[in-house]
């Protein structure tokens, strides 16, 4: 089992760089399915605790007595350079290869 800190590390890791389950897994020494019950934990955690809440509608105007706290999230798409798609690679060729 991991510690907490661990735990919520796998979370923010999962969160932030957007790896597969299974390569988060590998870097911590655990199953993949323990990866994906602590994600829903933690998540389950931060939502509960009521601290997370997104507004339901946002105000018409501006108030000073609004106390807005402002946190920004680095959703950042990156590129992933997949194999591309040859006659050599497609089942259609591999079934012509085998005996």
């Amino acid at each position: 089992m991991l510690s907490l800190e661990a735990q919520i590390l796998l979370a923010l890791t999962y969160w932030r760089e957007y790896r597969t389950l299974y390569h988060i897994s590998m870097d911590f020494g655990i199953h993949e399915s323990s990866a994906s019950h602590i994600i829903r934990k933690v998540e389950y955690v931060l939502i509960n605790s009521g601290k997370f809440e997104l507004p339901k509608k946002l105000p018409s105007r501006v108030d000073d007595d609004i106390n807005w706290s402002v946190v920004i999230v680095d959703a950042t798409e990156t590129p992933i350079e997949r194999p591309k798609k040859t006659k050599e690679t497609t089942i259609a060729a591999r079934r012509n290869n085998t005996p």
